[in-house]
């Protein structure tokens, strides 16, 4: 039973990586509160839910922007120093979300404003401890430390809406709020306790300090990141490959609907397929023993991306099943538990995925790329869901939900596997012998 449960080795072997784990575990959560109490109270101010929709397009440009940026940074400068700033950033914008409802200010444009703040430092936070990370544990307990990493997140996913639907209800805004300026300490304390950690060239010299590095931060440094990505193939692949799933097969969109309407439980189902995914990824991270002992890693992608396909085929397969029961007159609900188990074997399938592509982006690229190449993967993790979203959600306009999951799943499956013979050496990518 020991061999399917997580590999704790980072956090013991790691002391730095185990206070920046607990507190990120800590800080996630509260972030999630913070996220989620935001576009209720936006709903709350306006009544819109395209007032709530625009929270997204505040967050989203920044993120990208500062992701791409910010990677370049974090592979020029001492990342402890970078990720320290970006995480005082965070917080600061988090106190001054509880701020505003302290006194009562009731401003969309004050949440906006701030949420696109603090979209922007996470931009920079997020692929500077990415490229943290390895220095930490090392190549080899990469796996597991991603594995944990993707635990802390589900968990934050799951628990993190729960708490900020029930926190409002009972406590308000402003102590929900205030429940993240505190937790979030956790977090900046790991990082301020972290040794310092200058980029390293791939002869091991101090990057931050060689004079072939010593020249402004630009977007010629973007330019250069890209340039390396656009000549590895196994490192462009696990982008390409994550995008082909995300915009064919990503169900988020479609869930209000299938959960209200087809099954007819209203928001409550709505929650409970939105958990399954998150429970999918939580039991991933969970019992991902046996993920530390695989070495192809490319294979593992490619089988993850084919698993979530089906998965999302096979929710296709049950919301029909239940629409036909719907209008036979029948008890739609009863599927909803079997629409549950799919997407939590989705959510299981994605988490899978995401290991191993960061676990290769990491491992297969030199130390003073790696912070460029996380915000590539922060940009193509936050937007390829959007572009998803778009997609299925005019899809279902044209062909219903049920139909539009069954085609998105096999185009997934035909696309990835379309990518692998276009690429046949992502297949034998083997992590004792990363090449990029």
């Amino acid at each position: 039973m020991a061999r399917l449960l997580a590999d704790l080795t980072p956090l013991r072997v790691s002391p730095a990586y185990r206070r920046l784990w607990i507190g990120n575990s800590l800080s996630a959560v509260g972030t999630q509160l913070t996220l989620v109490a935001v576009s209720l109270e936006v709903f709350h101010l306006t009544g819109s839910s395209l007032a709530v929709g625009m929270l997204g397009a505040f967050a989203l440009v920044p993120l990208v922007v500062a992701g791409l940026y910010g990677g370049a940074v974090a592979d020029h400068v001492d990342r402890r120093k970078l990720a320290l700033a970006s995480s005082s950033v965070l917080w600061l914008t988090a106190v001054l979300i509880a701020a505003q409802a302290w006194l009562g200010l009731e401003s969309v444009w004050v949440l906006y404003v701030l949420v696109a703040v603090h979209s922007g430092a996470s931009g920079i936070n997020q692929p500077t401890r990415g490229a943290i990370i390895p220095a930490l544990v090392g190549l080899k307990l990469l796996p597991a430390a991603n594995a944990l990493n993707m635990m802390t997140f589900s968990v934050a996913m799951m628990v993190g809406p729960l708490f900020a639907g029930v926190l409002v209800a009972q406590v308000g805004y402003a102590w929900t709020y205030s429940v993240d300026v505190v937790t979030f300490l956790a977090a900046l304390y790991a990082v301020w306790r972290l040794p310092s950690l200058p980029p390293q060239r791939q002869d091991g010299a101090d990057s931050a300090t060689s004079a072939g590095t010593r020249r402004r931060v630009g977007w010629g440094s973007v330019v250069e990141g890209f340039r390396f990505l656009g000549s590895r193939p196994n490192l462009r692949m696990t982008f390409i490959a994550d995008i082909v799933a995300m915009a064919t097969a990503f169900p988020r969109a479609l869930l209000p609907a299938i959960g209200a309407v087809v099954l007819g439980g209203g928001e409550a189902a709505v929650g409970i397929l939105l958990a399954a995914m998150a429970l999918g990824s939580f039991l991933t991270g969970l019992f991902s023993g046996p993920l530390t002992r695989i070495v192809r890693h490319g294979a593992a992608v490619y089988w993850a991306i084919v698993a979530w396909g089906l998965s999302v085929a096979g929710f296709g397969v049950v919301v029909y099943l239940a629409a036909r029961a719907g209008a036979a007159g029948g008890e739609p609900q009863h599927y909803l538990w079997a629409a549950a188990a799919c997407l939590a074997l989705a959510g299981c399938a994605d988490s899978v995925s995401s290991v191993f592509r960061n676990t290769i982006l990491q491992s297969a690229t030199p130390d003073h790329l790696r912070g460029r190449l996380q915000g590539v993967f922060i940009v193509v993790v936050a937007g390829g869901p959007r572009v998803g979203e778009m997609l299925t959600g005019g899809a279902a306009e044209l062909l219903a939900e049920p139909v539009t999951l069954m085609v998105g799943g096999v185009l997934c499956v035909i696309g990835v596997s379309a990518l692998m013979r276009w690429q046949p050496g992502f297949l034998k990518y083997d992590s004792r012998h990363p090449v990029p």
